[in-house]
């Protein structure tokens, strides 16, 4: 017979948070989850502007191309858990470095939604149904590198800003198509945007993509345990072991790779694809293991990982020189 664990309850909670409006709807999820485990904890919401936040002066850049990558995201959030000035932060787990700041850990995570890329366009149904050379705008140098290995012909340029902002510059006609996470499409009620939900088998996701992620300081694990009761086990173990492939490829936001972990009768079964940045090259490896705690899925990843770093030129996965 298992026991119940006895949690510590704190009478205030600080969530800290990007103010995008699906920033903003994953800390209000977070905040809903903690008020509705029925302890009057009284939770605010802080919002940090990031280095990684859209404004006008960034031009269209690729996320790769601006200083800082991935961590343009979450650094100066990151500091104020560090500083004491919030409690928890809650982030998009796409947009998290594989290796967190010193004293930092992400030991929660929400159910994973809908994992897959969206396509959206003004005159086009899927990919097979654009026309030659057709633009196509992402700043993600995984969705250029698959599109082009299915739709050479394609031309991919530089498209940024929130969801908002890019669903606005399609329907300009700025593109002809882009790509965006249907997880965020669906969180802010705008599936109706969604020409289509691309394939797995076109375009695996971004490590971790669909996943919402709690970070809290190390030192606060045993006082925020009580968090556990809002986490999802399979989601964590799931996409730490996607996190750790890409911390094996030593990879960022350079890094032209989809990965993928699904449960599959008590086992995880982990496929990861590298493709150049122009389509033309790629490399793929998968793995399968029974996992049942965080530690194995790591393991398994860290395999998965290790067979590709050897598979692929070292130019391909920083996404330099090529």
């Amino acid at each position: 017979m298992s026991v119940k664990p006895q949690y510590n309850y704190p009478e205030k909670i600080v969530i800290g948070t990007r103010g995008s409006p699906l920033a903003l709807w994953q800390a209000n999820k977070v905040k809903y989850e903690i008020a509705s485990i029925g302890q009057n904890i009284d939770v605010t919401i802080r919002i940090i502007k990031t280095s990684g936040d859209w404004c006008p002066s960034d031009g269209e850049k690729r996320l790769d191309a601006l200083q800082g990558g991935k961590a343009q995201f979450a650094k100066e959030i990151e500091e104020a858990l560090l500083d004491g000035k919030i409690d928890i932060a809650v982030h998009s787990m796409k947009d998290m470095e594989t290796i967190l700041p010193e004293g930092l850990v992400i030991p929660f995570m929400l159910p994973r939604a809908d994992f897959r890329d969206g396509f959206l366009s003004n005159n086009a149904q899927n990919i097979d149904d654009l026309p030659d050379g057709c633009t196509v705008g992402t700043s993600s140098v995984r969705r250029q590198a698959f599109l082009l290995n299915k739709r050479p012909d394609l031309k991919v340029v530089p498209f940024r800003g929130n969801v908002e902002t890019r669903i606005s510059k399609l329907r300009k006609g700025q593109v002809d198509a882009t790509f965006l996470a249907i997880a965020g499409l669906f969180r802010l009620g705008l599936m109706e945007e969604v020409s289509s939900i691309v394939d797995i088998d076109d375009m695996l996701p971004s490590v971790a993509q669909g996943a919402v992620g709690i970070e809290i300081r190390k030192d606060d694990s045993k006082k925020l345990s009580f968090i556990d009761q809002l986490s999802c086990l399979d989601t964590v173990l799931c996409v730490e072991c996607e996190r750790a492939v890409l911390r094996e490829l030593n990879g960022s936001c350079h890094t032209p790779v989809g990965v993928l972990a699904q449960l599959d009768s008590g086992d995880i079964h982990i496929r990861a694809c590298v493709i150049s940045s122009d389509g033309k090259d790629k490399w793929y490896h998968e793995g399968r293991a029974k996992v049942s705690i965080v530690d194995e899925a790591i393991a398994l990843g860290s395999r998965v990982g290790s067979r590709l770093r050897q598979m692929v030129p070292t130019n391909i996965i920083s996404n330099k020189d090529q």
